[in-house]
């Protein structure tokens, strides 16, 4: 079976990563200079390991329901790993509101996947960006800058110029979900590869970090539901 790839390098790299994106795109990433054969080799290498992450079915399942679906009372949305209901109220503040339960003003009903996302969005900053400097502080390493990103392949990224970036949708995970992902990208910071000193670097940051993967293995596709 062809195995097709995408090469991106970097003058900042000093190894060879190979990663399976949420969309099965695998991304090769690379020093400058390093020659294509050599990467098409190690690519060989992995084949097995990489059709196996290809062919993950609960990680790849379709959405449970389509996006887009109207938004009506009774509904529900995930924040914080608890599952919570949708209540359209008459407000005279068109903004959403959060009290044991999602408030959203009948008036923004037709925008109902805007003002969702963006107040996922606000709570993320809020939320995720300190827990950053947290783990930071306690691994002792320092990042350029940590920001929240709207990426539909990835819960989180370390660039090679040491800059963060979280996925949005992981608000809706629980907070020991979203401090693995946060520790697992700052201990790229110390180990660039998925070595086994990479993974004691997480599992002492996070003893729960089994937990947590196991947790997005099972529960990671729900969080992009829109709704």
């Amino acid at each position: 079976m062809v195995l097709s790839y995408e090469i991106r390098r970097s003058a900042k790299r000093k190894n060879v990563t190979i990663t399976v994106e949420r969309d099965r795109a695998v991304v090769v990433h690379a020093p400058i200079g390093v020659p294509e054969e050599k990467l098409r080799q190690l690519v060989d290498n992995k084949r097995q390991w990489l059709f196996e992450k290809l062919n993950n079915g609960q990680k790849y399942q379709p959405l449970p329901h389509a996006p887009g679906k109207e938004l009506v009372s009774g509904e529900s949305a995930g924040y914080l790993g608890r599952v919570y209901r949708i209540e359209l109220v008459d407000a005279a503040d068109d903004a959403v509101q959060f009290a044991g339960k999602f408030l959203i003003p009948r008036s923004r009903t037709s925008e109902r996947k805007r003002v969702l996302r963006q107040w996922y969005f606000e709570r993320a900053q809020e939320k995720i960006l300190p827990r950053v400097k947290l783990h930071a502080r306690n691994l002792g390493v320092n990042y350029a800058q940590a920001k929240i990103t709207d990426s539909r392949f990835r819960w989180g990224s370390c660039t090679p110029g040491n800059n963060l970036n979280f996925n949005w949708r992981l608000i809706k995970a629980p907070m020991f979900v979203i401090d693995y992902v946060i520790a697992h990208e700052l201990a790229h910071l110390i180990e660039a590869n998925h070595t086994p000193r990479f993974w004691n670097i997480v599992r002492a940051q996070l003893p729960a970090m089994e937990r947590a993967r196991a947790w997005l293995r099972e529960h990671g596709q729900s969080l992009e539901e829109e709704i």
